[in-house]
């Protein structure tokens, strides 16, 4: 159960509107246009400017994850990733969004279905929960497929898919009080994923 009370916010709602802003529908499903390139879903943008951005920061050099026991440069990026790997500002961003696009929606449009449809902010949140802790996961810890969060949005409990995923707040066996402000209502500089959950509900 989360420490906070989960509510929504006037910083989620204005970060859910500018991306509705710069969104169009193509096939039913909401896209933010970005001039002279591929169109990225909707849920994509939110997640990576207002979720995954901020709390994972830019590293540009490739350094030792203590809690994940992992090399990983860039926003967290650790696939393919070893020790004294650098890349540029611009590199690190087009690799997140190819990575976020593929390897994280893509999935999870496969093991929800009608996920292009669910709330854009619930599909942010479960975007930004999977690149931090894994799409299907272990038998110890699953990922967002296999979590009651998955569970829930399937069944269309919207608000409660947004509160179960506050439990992933654990690194190295032990609640990470960082894992907690980003699961649930943020800081006062960025925006928690359970707040902005609910907030475009």
């Amino acid at each position: 159960m989360p420490r906070n009370k989960i509510v929504s916010s006037g910083r989620a709602k204005a970060a859910i509107a500018a991306v509705l802003a710069i969104s169009t529908s193509i096939g039913g499903v909401l896209v933010a246009s970005q001039p002279g390139k591929e169109p990225i879903p909707a849920a994509v943008e939110l997640a990576v400017t207002k979720l995954i951005i901020p709390w994972e920061g830019l590293v540009l050099k490739s350094h030792w994850d203590r809690y994940a026991k992992i090399w990983d440069i860039c926003y967290g990026e650790t696939k393919g990733i070893g020790p004294g790997m650098t890349k540029t500002k611009a590199q690190c961003q087009a690799m997140l969004m190819e990575r976020v696009v593929n390897d994280y929606y893509k999935p999870l449009t496969k093991c929800i279905p009608g996920f292009e449809q669910k709330p854009l902010s619930l599909q942010a949140t479960l975007i930004s929960g999977a690149y931090n802790f894994g799409v299907i996961g272990t038998a110890k810890r699953p990922g967002v497929c296999k979590s009651t969060a998955g569970r829930l949005t399937r069944e269309g409990r919207y608000r409660e898919a947004c509160v179960a995923l506050t439990a992933f707040n654990k690194a190295g066996g032990r609640v990470v009080e960082g894992l907690v402000r980003r699961r649930e209502m943020g800081d006062a500089q960025r925006i928690g994923e359970a707040e902005l959950c609910v907030s475009g509900l």
